[in-house]
């Protein structure tokens, strides 16, 4: 009877150091994708409930007019959602504005199946990072997710650009500036040794003499833009569409 006891005491230990080991296997994968370097199979991951209004609308519209492939689509966060009437601001191009309020770079990656994929677009303009960084995220974990974005739509869409709308200065979050500007020049440098993959400037653009954001271009919030940064924001943006790509 006790040689009985001892063999089941000893099975179910094994059984408990098995469990055990797998949740230790599972541990980093999941780490990695809340840290924005799991790759774009959190396309499977399901709806965070802040988003699902957003993504819910944007399957709602398509099913009312899909827009048709082969334009430039906006993706991102608040500064992309509150764009007023971007959709008729660059003459002779197909405009599909996808952003949702609050998001990060980390989502944009995520919901890249719901947020891209459909759209078939020529070009990408991604407008993401600034919340991140106010979250906490690092310059390095804000590439990370970006690069996942990248890899995702590469696979799905090769012949797709893609083109990086640096994090701008803003005066609310002025004392991130140096992880906004050590997070653009990743970045940038990034963008420079990937093929079809662009990044606009508009960090410097949006500072002053003195190197300080630019309040006239913000909303009384100090976060958001005003009619006079989008207008900013519009003529570096159309100046970047007419340069002509570079060749593959």
């Amino acid at each position: 009877m006790k040689r009985s006891t001892r063999w089941l005491l000893a099975l179910c230990g094994l059984g408990l150091g098995v469990l055990g080991a797998q949740a230790q296997a599972t541990r980093p994968a999941a780490q990695a994708r809340a840290n924005g370097s799991g790759g774009p199979a959190a396309a499977a991951t399901p709806v965070e409930a802040r988003w699902q209004d957003s993504l819910d609308a944007f399957a709602l519209a398509d099913e009312a007019q899909a827009p048709p492939p082969g334009g430039v689509l906006f993706v991102g966060s608040s500064s992309i959602r509150l764009w007023s009437g971007l959709e008729a601001q660059f003459a002779g191009e197909t405009i599909v504005k996808r952003g949702f309020g609050g998001s990060r770079m980390f989502d944009c990656a995520a919901y890249l199946e719901r947020l891209v994929l459909p759209y078939k677009p020529r070009l990408v303009i991604v407008y993401a990072g600034d919340n991140d960084l106010a979250e906490g995220r690092t310059p390095q974990q804000v590439l990370a997710s970006f690069s996942s974005f990248v890899e995702g739509v590469r696979r799905a869409l090769p012949d797709t650009r893609i083109a990086f709308l640096s994090i701008k200065p803003s005066p609310l979050r002025s004392a991130l500036m140096p992880q906004v500007v050590e997070t653009n020049a990743l970045v940038a440098d990034y963008s420079r040794h990937t093929p079809n993959l662009d990044y606009i400037d508009i960090y410097s653009k949006m500072l002053d003499e003195l190197g300080r954001p630019r309040a006239e271009l913000f909303l009384p919030d100090a976060l958001h833009l005003n009619t006079q940064g989008y207008a900013l924001w519009r003529t570096v943006i159309a100046d970047h569409l007419r340069a002509p790509a570079p060749p593959r």
